[in-house]
């Protein structure tokens, strides 16, 4: 049972100002709050202490959380490790207290509140590490929008490509702006997700230009606004039914995950939205402003000679 008449063509494209004024609200706002609040780096680009602690029996991870908070460890990271008696601790690094010092006292105060409280490891990242990492993350989604650019470029046409990189650029940027209005953990797991994010909305993105450059193809008397259009009806089913079913799986991991991957539930759980949103409006907008038309996409031929001569018998 199909969701949509494809008789009944939707217009998409009367939004486009609203769309592209909500667009522009969103991406203002996102970096606004970058450049006043920022992110809220997690551990792995920060640097601290992680300790791995083990109990006997299954641990309390709200309780052990009070205790650290009443012992000025107010921003420590408790999560389980491998089973419920396990519990991982991430300590954020303090001036003048050195990294093995740190781990010793919040073991300290967990024996004294349960004696089984046991420490089975421990490291420690250092702030060079987590600027590396800062460093090479940032340098991977360039790097990933680039190769994009290019391929896009060779595999439709220009405007498509940059229609392609300013919608991956647009649920980025809106992305890590939730994250910073919201004040969510950043950390390897988060840009894991965001890089996600990228190849989700990119796939949504080639389908649907795939399909706008088939429709200028076949589709004579029709001016280039309604064949995409056209084309974004055709392709409506396919992107409702694959958002859906990611969201489903999403909402799983976001809810009862827990909360070592919660970050990352919840940037992809955004960016699945952000994503399917752009890859209608903002990548098919782009193009249509750039002008794109018939005569950009079709494939050029050329005639070989005596091809119009009747072959001899």
């Amino acid at each position: 049972m199909q969701l949509l008449n494809m008789k009944e063509t939707i217009k998409f494209m009367s939004l486009k100002k609203p769309a592209a004024i909500l667009s522009l609200f969103l991406i203002i706002g996102s970096l606004t709050s970058l450049a006043i609040n920022q992110l809220n780096w997690g551990l792995d680009f920060t640097g601290g202490t992680q300790i791995e602690v083990g109990y006997t029996q299954t641990a309390d991870l709200e309780q052990i959380r009070r205790q650290l908070e009443a012992s000025d460890f107010n921003d420590a990271v408790v999560l389980n490790f491998g089973s419920s008696q396990d519990v991982l601790i991430r300590l954020a690094s303090r001036e003048g207290v050195k990294p093995s010092e740190l781990g010793d006292a919040a073991i300290k105060v967990l024996k004294e509140a349960d004696s089984s409280a046991e420490m089975r490891g421990s490291s420690y990242v250092s702030s060079s590490v987590g600027d590396e990492l800062t460093e090479q993350g940032g340098l991977a989604m360039l790097v990933a929008l680039i190769c994009i650019l290019i391929y896009v470029a060779l595999r439709f046409e220009w405007r498509f490509a940059l229609g392609s990189v300013a919608a991956l650029t647009h649920d980025v940027i809106i992305t890590l702006g939730l994250f910073s209005v919201l004040g969510l953990e950043f950390d390897l797991t988060v840009l894991a997700a965001v890089l996600a994010v990228i190849g989700y909305s990119l796939n949504d993105t080639i389908v649907v230009c795939d399909r706008i450059r088939e429709n200028f193809r076949k589709v004579r008397k029709c001016e280039p606004e309604e064949i995409i259009n056209i084309s974004l009806t055709q392709t409506l089913n396919r992107t409702i039914i694959t958002s859906l079913t990611t969201i489903l799986v999403l909402l799983a991991l976001f809810f009862v995950g827990g909360a070592t991957i919660h970050g990352f539930a919840t940037a992809l759980l955004f960016g699945v939205v952000i994503g399917t949103y752009s890859s209608i409006y903002v990548a098919s907008l782009v193009a249509l402003t750039l002008g794109i038309s018939k005569e950009d996409l079709m494939p050029t031929e050329i005639e070989k000679e005596g091809a119009d001569q009747e072959p001899m018998v």
